[in-house]
């Protein structure tokens, strides 16, 4: 499957480039507003129960304000500097290396043909090592306090984002991004969001390990042009 030529004109988000294999998908910290319209758009169009979500927004520094940098948080945060409040879309990234798929004990993470990381529900067993593993905090356990989860301490089966796989089988993008008010969550190949972020005059809020986590080594280096 590999629909990334750019989706056509009537798509609802400037953010989504391009989808299929080959895609990724990123934030742009300096546009996210924390609106919260990213995760309501996940939860209706998975129809998730209201205590379970698969994207979430971390906000670094509430409420604090940086005379250089509140405009600018992702250069701030790569020059080690107070960015002041900072807001984050956090989810599967589908990360080139990633973690959770080094770790997981029975394989139930895997990387399919499209590049998209799949859990197996069949062979999730709830150890939640790939929690411990993941950088960005992706690995859900809904069903850890219920039933036979309860009773014998695991935490049932793992869900996270599937970066909607099945939504960009048929050109369209991922729920969250399409609905992003301010196209903070970017769709594309690494030099398509490589090439937004510079166009838009904003840096990547993850340091060059955490790039390299989720781009691999050589398409993390497009990001540094």
């Amino acid at each position: 499957m590999s629909t990334n030529d750019p989706i056509d004109g009537d798509r609802m988000s400037q953010g989504v480039m391009s989808t299929g294999e080959g895609a990724r998908i990123f934030p742009d910290v300096e546009a996210c507003i924390d609106c919260g319209g990213c995760v309501v758009a996940c939860k209706r169009t998975w129809e998730l129960p209201p205590d379970e979500q698969r994207i979430s927004i971390a906000t670094m520094f509430e409420g604090q304000h940086s005379e250089e940098f509140n405009a600018a948080s992702g250069k701030a945060l790569n020059e080690r500097s107070f960015p002041g409040e900072t807001s984050i879309p956090m989810q599967c990234y589908h990360c080139e290396n990633a973690p959770c798929v080094s770790v997981c004990p029975t394989d139930a993470l895997q990387r399919d043909e499209g590049g998209f990381v799949q859990v197996s529900d069949d062979l999730c067993v709830g150890c939640q090592y790939c929690l411990s593993a993941c950088p960005f905090g992706a690995p859900q356990f809904p069903e850890s306090n219920d039933g036979s989860a309860r009773i014998f301490g695991t935490g049932g089966t793992m869900d996270k984002c599937t970066m909607c796989e099945e939504r960009q089988g048929i050109g369209k993008g991922p729920a969250c991004a399409e609905e992003c008010a301010t196209d903070a969550i970017l769709v594309g190949t690494a030099d398509d969001i490589a090439g937004e972020l510079d166009r838009r005059g904003s840096a990547p809020a993850f340091n060059q390990q955490a790039m390299e986590i989720v781009f691999g080594k050589e398409d993390a280096r497009v990001f540094e042009r």
